[in-house]
């Protein structure tokens, strides 16, 4: 099958939110540049980008967030200091940050919701599919979800989102779709795609059209733009993607739709909430080769000790 579209080559990575579940470590800090081990979450993010080919990345801001933009710039006074010591291995990690992208950087001013954010980004799409990718979902890089959401997306058109199955008592904390199946001969890769028919955002469990939950990997045609500019506050009082997402579903290719979803059934690390932080720490940290072993041991003894509490 021959395909047109054109290669897309950038992400949008909002992170203008304040973190309030994470004070008093965000009250000076961005939740973005809060460590998972040794590394600040939103660079798994970034490197999640690049890995998929996206080499131009736009960071969407805010006030405090100057942190953000001063880890993926060059620090010459670190990096001529370790030189010095001649260590090369932290050298090499400190330039790790700089190197995955050419990053550009947009302050949202009034955060209105995820909507109003990815409106942020109109210009410097200048009309191209993109990709969207949330901080708070980081994808194992073993399970490359993004490179085949735009595979899905430059071969069906429209719009892609991830989707994951969820216990339905948890389908409130999400956006939710309501799918069918479609007919088509890519569906034996990695994640089966289907075709959404419906949105909402943050459903009561009894009123959910589905348990598939939408989790924070889009792929979007640049159609979606002149849906949120029209698109009334929401949820919240936010501008929801998820709404202008809900209105492209009911659309054809030439009108900037449909909506297709990728069921995810890969490694996912959830740092929205302080558990979820935690638990994605260890995950991580006991699949290091330079820390897992130690690690490992440390814990089964740990969780073997009885604790007072």
């Amino acid at each position: 099958m021959t395909n047109a579209r054109p290669h897309i080559t950038k992400a949008v990575v909002p992170a203008a939110g304040l973190g309030t579940r994470f004070l008093p470590a965000t009250k000076a800090t961005p939740k973005e540049m809060l460590p998972v081990v040794d590394k600040p979450a939103i660079q798994y993010v970034v490197e999640e980008a690049s890995a998929a080919g996206l080499s131009d990345v736009l960071m969407i801001t805010g006030r405090n967030k100057r942190a953000l933009e001063d880890h993926f710039d060059r620090n010459y006074e670190l990096e001529e200091q370790l030189t010095r010591k001649g260590d090369e291995a932290k050298l090499e990690r400190v330039r790790e940050s700089s190197a995955l992208a050419t990053m550009h950087y947009v302050r949202q001013g009034d955060p209105k919701g995820l909507g109003h954010a990815v409106l942020c980004a109109e210009q410097h799409v200048a009309g191209q599919p993109f990709a969207v990718l949330l901080g708070d979902d980081l994808i194992d890089p073993r399970d490359p979800l993004l490179s085949r959401m735009i595979d899905v997306q430059r071969t069906l058109g429209g719009s892609v989102v991830a989707l994951i199955e969820v216990d339905p008592e948890q389908i409130h904390l999400y956006g939710c779709a309501a799918v069918k199946p479609i007919a088509w001969e890519g569906t034996d890769g990695d994640g089966e795609v289907v075709q959404i028919t419906d949105l909402v955002e943050k459903p009561d469990s009894a009123d959910a059209p589905s348990n598939y939950a939408v989790i924070g990997r889009y792929v979007l045609d640049p159609a979606v733009f002149d849906v949120l500019h029209d698109t009334a506050p929401g949820r919240g009082g936010e501008i929801q993607l998820t709404d202008a997402l809900r209105t492209l579903a009911g659309r054809g290719s030439a009108e900037g739709g449909p909506v297709h979803g990728v069921l995810f059934k890969g490694r996912r690390y959830d740092t929205g909430d302080r558990a979820d932080y935690l638990r994605a720490i260890v995950r991580l940290a006991c699949e290091r080769e330079d820390l897992g072993p130690d690690f490992r041991a440390w814990l089964q003894d740990f969780v073997g000790t009885e604790l007072t509490v």
